[in-house]
C-alpha cells in the first residue's frame, strides 16, 4: 500500500517530469533511453521507459518536441527527440513560473523549520 507521502512525492515528480524532460532535451537532442538514464542519474527522479515514452508521444502530439529516427552502430535505429520553438517558450515559461514557486514554498518551509 502507499503511504500519503509516497502518492504526494509522486504527483509531484509527475508534475514536474514533463519540464525535467524538455530541459534535458534543451541542450541537445537524446532519445528516449538516453533520456530515462540522465533522469535516473539524479537522486529523487525515479522513472522508468513505461513512463518516458508516453511522455515522449505526448509531447510530440502537443508540437513541444519532434523527432527523428536515426541509424545506430549499437543495435537498431533510434528515435531522436528535439525541442520545438514550442517547447522552448514552454520551458522558459515554466521555468519563470518555477523559480517563483520555488521561493514561495522554500520562503514558508524555512521559515517554519527556522522557528
Amino acid at each position: 500500500m502507499v503511504s500519503g507521502q509516497d502518492a504526494l512525492l509522486s504527483q509531484m515528480r509527475r508534475g514536474t517530469l514533463q519540464y525535467c524532460v524538455l530541459s534535458l532535451l534543451d541542450t541537445e537532442e537524446r532519445y528516449g533511453f538516453d533520456l530515462v538514464r540522465a533522469l535516473a542519474e539524479q537522486d529523487g527522479m525515479v522513472t522508468s521507459e513505461g513512463t518516458i515514452y508516453p511522455l515522449l508521444s505526448r509531447l510530440r502530439r502537443d508540437g513541444l518536441v519532434e523527432s527523428n529516427w536515426q541509424e545506430s552502430t549499437s543495435g537498431p535505429p533510434r528515435r531522436y527527440y528535439r525541442l520545438t520553438e514550442g517547447g522552448r517558450s514552454a520551458l522558459q515559461a515554466f521555468r519563470v513560473e518555477w523559480r517563483r514557486f520555488r521561493d514561495a514554498v522554500d520562503h514558508f518551509v524555512e521559515r517554519t523549520a527556522a522557528q
